[in-house]
């Protein structure tokens, strides 16, 4: 299973790069969303790390591997949550993110079908199908920074400190961070999961 990668791009399309790692070329297919966002992370001598989604594809008779790219674990955890929908595989996944995955999480939060039709290949229905599997589990990925796209009681320090790991990695500073979560507690101090204290921040964000 491959899960990182990194090398030098030597082909580029609109959903995908072309690797050289020594001397070998591997096509690594990459959403659209992250797509416009990859140049950012590009080093100066062109090359780029990728957390990646291996897969096989089948097809009749045979077995081909597929590797899909992302620049942070967060992206592939909403990928991987998103391909839980029936009907929705890695394939449609990857052409439906074609929006900020902060908006998709908010859409799915809100129930907004309307918004999640607009994603290539979803229909009324898929749409309808994202909001019954995912609404209220996907509110730390509406914390993601994609659009240019103390104090704490004994009892939360666990789900506090899982809950600031994930915001530091969503680039959030540690000290708005920890102020994120600690009004996210006072409103809900019977929050017993990091998922759940995730999803309070993110509602509170959103009621600014």
């Amino acid at each position: 299973m491959i899960s990182r990668i990194c090398g030098k791009i030597v082909d580029r399309g609109d959903n995908h790069l072309g690797l050289d790692l020594n001397g070998m070329c591997y096509e690594v297919l990459i959403p659209t969303t992250v797509m416009q966002r990859v140049d950012e992370s590009i080093g100066q001598d062109g090359s780029i790390s990728l957390i990646t989604f291996h897969y096989h594809q089948v097809d009749q008779t045979k077995s081909i591997p597929v590797l899909i790219g992302f620049l942070n674990k967060i992206e592939k955890d909403f990928f991987e949550i998103f391909i839980t929908v029936s009907g929705i595989g890695p394939r449609a996944a990857l052409k439906a993110l074609n929006k900020p995955i902060s908006l998709i999480a908010q859409a799915i939060d809100e129930a907004d079908t309307a918004f999640l039709r607009s994603l290539p290949g979803i229909g009324e229905q898929r749409a309808k199908e994202i909001v019954a599997k995912l609404q209220n589990k996907v509110g730390k990925f509406g914390l993601i920074q994609d659009r240019k796209i103390s104090g704490t009681p004994v009892e939360f320090k666990d789900i506090v400190d899982e809950a600031l790991a994930v915001l530091t990695q969503l680039e959030y500073k540690k000290a708005e961070a920890m102020n994120m979560i600690k009004k996210a507690l006072d409103l809900n101090p019977k929050i017993e999961t990091t998922e759940g204290l995730l999803n309070a921040v993110y509602k509170q964000r959103k009621i600014r």
